[in-house]
């Protein structure tokens, strides 16, 4: 493997896996309030273009980190909306922590 590309891997590890600790707070705390589902979304297309540009131009570092990305932020996308959700299903719902 040459240089370049295993800096971009490890760049991209490391821009990547930086969405890891919401997950798990977000997984933990079974809560979404302070997240913002416009940009999780936002985010979420946009790493689907990177993605499909990854994909066109074969490019290893991009293909990788977007995939991964993509599960991260797809998987707190999808807990905040879930989690908002079921937060209006039941409003009446008291706290007991």
């Amino acid at each position: 493997m040459n240089p370049v590309t295993a800096l971009g891997l490890v760049a991209a590890a490391l821009t990547t896996f930086s969405f890891l600790p919401q997950v798990i707070k977000t997984w933990q705390s079974k809560s979404a309030d302070d997240i913002s589902i416009g940009t999780f979304g936002m985010l979420c297309t946009g790493v689907l273009c990177w993605l499909a540009y990854g994909l066109l131009i074969e490019d290893l570092p991009i293909i990788v980190s977007n995939v991964v990305t993509f599960v991260l932020v797809g998987a707190v996308l999808v807990q905040a909306v879930l989690y908002k959700w079921r937060g209006q299903q039941s409003p009446h719902e008291s706290s007991e922590d």
